[in-house]
């Protein structure tokens, strides 16, 4: 099977790397690919945004199966294109998609079909918005609409922070992604992140994970996309698996099947574990960044055949089986990340290759056949181990061997699943 893959971040490097292991592959193409996933891929220069010219590219090539990484490609419609071209795709219409990309669809559908989450309401501007945080009083969240990298949600504990939110979605930090905003009641208990798979009529669970969103130790600092991750989260007990998808992800998918937009791909639902059981944060409409890296290392399963169901609607007929053992990850970001940081730094080294560790590139590219960073978040260190404990210090043995001055990462990704082996 001839395969593309859209995107060039780490998650993307981690599905290449794990659908270059499978058997049914052929070829494997990317675009646009980085230093990484070339070690997997053949890269393709074809503009990615260009959808005319992304069918064109699979036509020429006879590609057979499309896998489509990121947020933004899928709520600008891709995969739509692809389909009506004829080429199988995973990834949701951008319909089904705006369970990403618009905050407010999704709480909407919330309120539609009783899943548990946050109360909230909508705002078109900044008086209005202000207003209601007054009469709510902090801690309260306030999320800009649309895609925003991650980057768009403030979970203020105090009204000076709720009201600055309010100011910097309308006045613009987000781009057209803050002309609205949704504001939600803080909800109290611990993250936890699930994925499961969907073909509109069948489910296939994933795995759990958690993820360190603020950028420094002991969770402080302003929101990233994610500095770190881990794979199971010991916080979703088997009870907790099971009300996720009875109480969450089913009536999603039957949500939007009647609303009229099925959902193919992959659901992943950010919670919150409240004392009343899960509650949904968000959706997310893709695999997560960095927890792609952390599940594709525990699954045992062939990774293709399974996306190729959920594309084909077929899904009830394979399953997944993973390691028991903890994966975990560590993002090496630029200085000043998540704010302004230098590009093209050098990278001198980065450890090889192991079974039980690798190193994912983010934001990396080649100048002068030399490796340099060019995002905020560039590699990720990624390791397995028997116990969170055993596969945290594989990770942090794998960053002191990477050699880039211009990269800071936090030193405690995983803590809390550490605290929970050692009472």
């Amino acid at each position: 099977m001839k395969v593309l893959l859209i995107g060039s971040g780490g998650r993307e490097h981690a599905l290449a790397w794990k659908l270059a292991q499978s058997p049914r592959l052929t070829a494997l193409f990317a675009a646009p690919g980085n230093p990484g996933i070339a070690e997997h891929a053949t890269i393709s220069d074809v503009d990615i945004d260009d959808q005319a010219a992304v069918v064109a590219f699979c036509r020429d090539t006879a590609i057979d199966f499309v896998v489509v990484g990121p947020e933004a490609p899928l709520v600008a419609g891709l995969a739509d294109r692809l389909r009506k071209a004829g080429i199988v795709t995973f990834g949701p219409s951008a319909a089904a998609a705006q369970l990403e990309g618009s905050k407010g669809f999704t709480k909407d559908l919330c309120a539609q079909y009783d899943i548990p989450t946050g109360a909230y309401r909508r705002f078109g501007n900044a008086s209005e918005a202000k207003a209601y945080i007054e009469a709510q009083g902090a801690p309260i969240v306030i999320k800009a609409d649309g895609l925003a990298a991650g980057k768009g949600v403030t979970v203020a504990m105090t009204m000076g922070e709720a009201l600055a939110a309010i100011d910097d979605c309308f006045d613009g930090a987000f781009g057209a992604a803050g002309a609205e905003v949704v504001v939600e009641a803080f909800l109290s208990g611990e993250e936890a992140s699930f994925f499961c798979l969907c073909d509109g009529r069948t489910l296939l669970p994933l795995a759990t994970a958690q993820d360190h969103k603020r950028v420094g130790d002991g969770d402080t600092g302003p929101n990233t996309g994610g500095m770190g991750a881990y794979s199971p989260a010991p916080v979703m007990t088997p009870d907790l698996v099971a009300r996720t998808m009875t109480e969450i992800i089913a009536p999603t998918m039957r949500g939007m099947a009647k609303n009229g937009m099925p959902f193919s791909g992959v659901f992943f639902a950010g919670l919150m574990i409240t004392d009343k059981g899960p509650e949904l944060i968000e959706y997310n409409v893709r695999f997560g960044d960095p927890e792609c890296q952390v599940l594709m290392m525990r699954l045992k399963s062939d990774l293709l055949p399974i996306l190729f169901a959920c594309a084909t609607g077929t899904l009830d007929t394979v399953t997944a089986e993973w390691h028991d053992e903890t994966a975990l990850t560590v993002v090496l970001a630029s200085k000043g990340y998540p704010g302004a940081y230098a590009k093209g730094t050098p990278i001198e080294a980065i450890p090889a290759e192991r079974n039980d560790a690798k190193v994912f590139h983010a934001g990396t590219a080649l100048k002068e056949r030399k490796l340099v960073a060019t995002g905020g978040r560039v590699l990720n260190a990624t390791a397995v181990g028997p116990t969170a404990a055993i596969a945290q210090e594989k990770a942090y043995q794998l960053v002191d061997g990477i050699v880039w001055d211009n990269g800071f990462c936090r030193r405690d990704i995983g803590y809390l699943a550490i605290e929970r082996e050692n009472p």
